[in-house]
């Protein structure tokens, strides 16, 4: 039963406004805190797959990196290599250096190499349409990390298995923290990059998800991730500006926005923490994002991801698609981080990395153990 719904029957049953109002608030701050204290939980167990093809021998895969700035495309491609060493494959990386233009040229050269596999690393699938359609031509299998809206198989785009934290939940627990954080009053920026279908869809939500509790939605920025560097000094200037203390929390896609935001916030006079706007992010609990929210300086929480963990799942993956079986059915378990937890699951190394034995599941399937 949604807001307006309770407020109905409350009504009905005579309740007085003010009464009702207090009785939804407490629900609604309920819900949300349950969500996020959920996800907020150290992660020690292995809930992933246990059985699945060897290792299959001799093979090499070219991972296609969208932009090796990103903190979570890197993330990823380190957990790869990685897990490459593991199954004993050669793994090369090719950067696309945040560009479709780059994007393209990299694929060409990952074709030229006639790898056995490809991992679709951090861009939209769509967009390289004609490369995929060479790829699949050549029998090389495809594997992707955030590069389609849903988690898993998508057969039409010619993945094998999309591997992603499911990108509404991230979604959820981000806007559901900020909702907890301004005490159920929030304003919100959200910033988004329609590039990338996914972004459009992580934003959607968080936006759905805010107005429903009964927050305030700002403004929606539509910036490219690749431009952050470029356009987030000034753009940051230009939103307090035009929205003062309205603006009581951002809700951004990806930790890279928050890169470059503090020095504009800082020159305004704003403290690294414990003044609007509060930060928080939908992914992908890059480095930088650790440091900022363990130093409290214009991050207080991102929604991580395991990127290690992923890059791992990608190569295995990988190996079944080889092997002609179906993908594990795995959907890697996200976590919110705040200062209040950022030292455990991983904080240390600034990075999600839960402690739940995950390269020995894997290596145990590839008969590596």
């Amino acid at each position: 039963m949604d807001r307006r719904q309770l407020l109905m029957r409350g009504i009905a049953l005579g309740m007085s406004i003010p009464a009702l109002t207090k009785v939804v608030y407490a629900d609604s701050m309920a819900d949300a805190q349950a969500i996020v204290d959920k996800y907020a939980t150290k992660v020690d167990k292995w809930d992933g797959p246990t059985t699945g093809p060897k290792a299959q021998a001799g093979k090499t895969i070219v991972i296609l990196a969208g932009d090796m700035k990103n903190g979570g495309i890197l993330g990823a491609s380190k957990g790869v290599e990685e897990a490459g060493a593991a199954i004993g494959w050669t793994v090369k990386t090719i950067d696309g250096a945040g560009s479709v233009a780059g994007r393209t040229a990299a694929f060409g050269q990952a074709l030229a190499l006639k790898p056995n596999g490809i991992i679709i690393n951090g861009f939209d699938s769509v967009e390289q349409a004609e490369g995929m359609k060479a790829a699949k031509a050549a029998g090389i299998a495809i594997v992707s990390w955030h590069s389609s809206p849903a988690v898993g198989p998508a057969p039409d785009l010619g993945i094998f298995a999309n591997v992603t934290t499911d990108p509404m939940q991230v979604s959820t627990a981000a806007a559901m923290w900020a909702y907890i954080d301004a005490k159920g009053k929030p304003g919100c920026i959200y910033f988004t990059d329609s590039t990338y279908a996914i972004a459009i869809a992580k934003a959607k939500k968080m936006q759905e998800v805010i107005e429903k509790l009964g927050g305030t939605s700002v403004e929606w920025v539509d910036t490219p991730i690749a431009e952050t560097s470029q356009r987030m000094p000034q753009l940051t200037t230009t939103l307090l500006q035009k929205h003062g203390a309205k603006w009581t929390h951002s809700l951004a896609i990806n930790d890279l926005y928050f890169d470059f935001m503090g020095p504009s916030l800082a020159a305004a006079g704003i403290a690294g923490s414990g003044q609007a706007p509060s930060n928080v992010s939908a992914g992908d609990g890059s480095e930088s994002a650790y440091q900022r929210i363990r130093s409290g300086q214009y991050q207080a929480g991102t929604v991580a991801e395991p990127l290690n963990l992923q890059g791992w799942q990608l190569v295995d993956e990988l190996n079944r698609a080889m092997a002609g079986e179906k993908w594990s059915g795995y959907v890697s378990p996200l976590h919110v981080v705040t200062k209040a937890n950022v030292e455990f699951d991983g904080g240390p190394k600034n990075s999600f990395d839960p402690g739940n034995g995950y390269q020995d599941a894997y290596k145990k399937i590839w008969g590596k153990a």
